[in-house]
């Protein structure tokens, strides 16, 4: 059957979400040949293929887009076939003057969350641990196109392992920007102001962090988008002098727990609030506070309401 040609131009949130290697892999479906690119404009494809395998590919662009991508437009002009023998990801272009929305960071997904949690696996509690479908991606870019060189990222250098599972096309860390692990990636430590020996690092800061909270420290902790201020929620005292340090009289903190259960056991949740707390976005939402709750009440003082953030890639089952 002769070949024809389609050029493509996509607009919207579709870069940093798995795009490029999405259409790739519908490109393989329907046996396409050509290339695929994000611009500071959007992401460009070329395809060659039979007309009715190029329009069975140019439906399934937005009817199973990946789920943390939004599609503004699809521009799709036909045009020879151009005679390409395989399909790509090719190199990012920029485009001067050119706007490219990007995605915001959004909670960590479930295949990250067990590899999170399984002592077999290479990123066993490593913090940074992402994927296409999950990860920081707003708080990490410093240029548009959406490459590994213009975000922050830039400085680690992939191992072996991560740049294999990076050209991977059928892994979902292929062309994920931030893939990292504990051997090339960032790394966690605990600095004080009264540190004379070496700063402890890796899972000995984390307990020590932990340690100091139980015991009524404040810690700032320092994440990809700034800082978070932390106490015990269940140590007035803590929580009070965080109040006095942050000139804050009566604005409610949110509350950082492990889970849906845990919640529960803290506050009130209708199916609305639950539905909310185990979205993507993982929101602080206001709940009702439960009487016997061990969250002190000047965590949201002269209110019968808390704040509650579930920060499942925040807590393991050793360090609860």
């Amino acid at each position: 059957m002769p070949e024809s040609g389609v050029r493509i131009h996509i607009t919207g949130v579709v870069q940093g979400v798995g795009f490029r290697p999405f259409v790739y892999g519908l490109a393989q479906r329907y046996l396409l040949t050509g290339w695929v690119r994000n611009t500071s404009a959007g992401v460009d494809i070329e395809a060659d293929g039979s007309s009715e395998a190029l329009q069975s590919f140019t439906e399934a662009l937005a009817a199973e887009s990946p789920p943390l991508a939004r599609i503004d437009s699809i521009e799709i002009a036909d045009r020879p076939a151009d005679g390409f023998t395989t399909f790509e990801i090719i190199q990012s272009a920029p485009v001067s003057g050119a706007f490219q929305p990007v995605s915001p960071d959004v909670s960590v997904c479930d295949d990250c969350l067990r590899e999170l949690m399984d002592p077999e696996d290479r990123r066993y509690r490593y913090p940074f641990i992402n994927c296409t479908n999950c990860g920081p991606r707003f708080t990490i870019i410093k240029d548009i196109p959406y490459d590994r060189p213009q975000t922050t990222m830039a400085p680690f250098e992939m191992c072996e392992a991560c740049a294999s599972e990076y050209q991977d096309p059928l892994d979902r860390r292929f062309h994920a920007q931030p893939v990292a692990c504990p051997d090339c990636g960032p790394q966690i430590w605990l600095e004080t102001i009264h540190q004379e020996q070496a700063w402890p690092k890796g899972e000995e800061a984390l307990q020590t962090a932990r340690q100091m909270l139980s015991e009524g420290k404040i810690l700032a902790v320092k994440g990809l988008g700034g800082f978070h201020l932390a106490c015990d929620a269940g140590n007035e005292a803590a929580v009070v002098e965080l109040r006095r340090r942050k000139l804050r009289v009566d604005k409610p903190f949110a509350v950082m727990v492990a889970d849906e259960t845990a919640v529960a056991g803290h506050c009130r949740l209708d199916e609305h609030e639950r539905r909310l707390l185990n979205s993507r976005e993982r929101p602080i939402v206001v709940l009702r506070r439960r009487a016997n709750s061990a969250i002190v009440p000047q965590v949201a003082p002269r209110s019968k309401y808390t704040g509650c953030n579930v920060a499942l890639y925040a807590i393991t089952p050793s360090s609860t």
